[in-house]
């Protein structure tokens, strides 16, 4: 398994937990709203992905992601960050 795979199913994981939706599929331009997500659990999530991976994640920089795609690759990105420091 590729890191990458690794990091998306953990997401879908822990996504598909707090919105209760056992069956979410990611797909490069859907957000976590597309799956009913209010704002407390898109926080929720975020919350859980940074305490799994133990990075801290920028509101600023979350700003600028639009879809699940681009939250895999910043996420995947603070990870490889970690490693090097």
């Amino acid at each position: 398994m590729t890191v990458e795979a690794s990091v998306e199913e953990t997401v879908k994981k822990i996504a598909a937990r707090i919105i209760r939706k056992p069956d979410i599929v990611f797909s490069p331009d859907t957000t976590f709203k597309d799956f009913g997500a209010d704002s407390l659990d898109i926080v929720q999530i975020l919350v859980a992905v940074e305490d799994t991976y133990d990075i801290e994640l920028d509101d600023d920089e979350l700003q600028n992601i639009t879809d699940t795609a681009g939250f895999l690759a910043y996420i995947e990105r603070k990870i490889a960050e970690k490693g090097q420091k």
